[in-house]
């Protein structure tokens, strides 16, 4: 009675405009998620059991953008057809880049298949938050997420009237992050300036270890495995030796997932702001922290800039 009470309330304007009407649970349609991205957000705005499963990609150390404990609590399909068919979701959330022969087997099945591509800012990020949170039939549950980000992130903000700090993101290969992208808004919101892009570099192109020493930044996060063939020269020894520049590692799963891995990437940006260590994680950085690694750098002149 009081379910009903209450929609009728809203259907005659009652409802305040930023909380939605309770939904009854039988129209809360079931959800399998494809995207790590999506995996995340969906565990926090799902209700009990709408969930059915997520991506393997949560399910590992390597790829996931969400706590390995809190993904184990659900399946994990790899994303084949007949996984997802045997769940019998009302609904499947993937990337772009889902396989079209399974996009249309389950078309055919009667499943809706929604796309979430990956978030280019936080702007970005909030809407597919509450994207999702509709698609689940909880649009609470997603202001609530939203508001959690927007904490972390005033409580990550640089003080006002603070010279914002040159970095490069240093990814796997060697390659470096643009504008217009999810980690250049967030170091854009946490005192940082991409200094790859004032370079004239853009998404995905290659910094070379010869580039960076010609002109290093005042912080180069390490965002790969530098065990890794590909990835040795992101810890050659000569870095060692370079004054003024800190190095600090970055995991690679806070790069591009928006909604609860925003709270955690925003703290881990301020703590490097603010010369905290950043212990490396074991079996994804490889080697050690060097002592002058862990130094606070010099801070920068009144110009704004490092000397050279």
């Amino acid at each position: 009675m009081r379910l009903a009470a209450a929609l009728a309330a809203c259907l005659l304007g009652a409802c305040a405009p930023d909380v939605p009407a309770p939904e009854p649970a039988a129209n809360r349609p079931t959800i399998v998620s494809l995207n790590p991205c999506s995996d995340a957000v969906l565990a926090e705005v799902a209700r009990p059991g709408q969930l059915l499963a997520i991506s393997h990609f949560s399910h590992s150390a390597a790829s996931a953008s969400m706590d390995l404990a809190k993904a184990r609590r659900f399946r994990a399909v790899s994303g084949s057809a007949e996984e997802v068919l045997a769940l019998r979701p009302d609904l499947v959330v993937a990337d772009p880049f889902l396989a079209p022969a399974t996009r249309a087997a389950l078309t055919r099945s009667g499943i809706a298949v929604v796309s979430l591509p990956i978030a280019r800012s936080i702007k970005e990020s909030r809407a597919q938050v509450l994207q999702l949170a509709r698609l689940a039939h909880n649009e609470a549950a997603g202001m609530a997420l939203n508001r959690q980000i927007d904490t972390a992130l005033a409580r990550a903000a640089p003080r006002r009237g603070s010279v914002p700090i040159e970095a490069i993101v240093w990814q796997a290969g060697g390659i470096v992050p643009g504008r217009g992208t999810l980690i250049a808004d967030m170091l854009g919101h946490t005192g940082f300036t991409l200094a790859s892009a004032a370079k004239g570099m853009g998404q995905g192109h290659h910094l070379s270890l010869e580039m960076l020493l010609a002109d290093p930044p005042q912080l180069l996060f390490i965002a790969a495995d530098t065990r890794a063939q590909e990835n040795r020269s992101l810890a050659h020894p000569v870095l060692d030796g370079l004054p003024g520049m800190k190095r600090v590692p970055f995991e690679a799963s806070l790069l591009w997932c928006g909604g609860p891995t925003l709270e955690r990437a925003a703290q881990r940006l301020a703590d490097a702001r603010n010369a905290k260590p950043l212990p490396l994680a074991e079996g994804v950085w490889g080697g050690q922290v060097s002592r002058r690694q862990q130094d606070p750098p010099p801070p920068p002149p009144a110009s704004g800039r490092r000397e050279k």
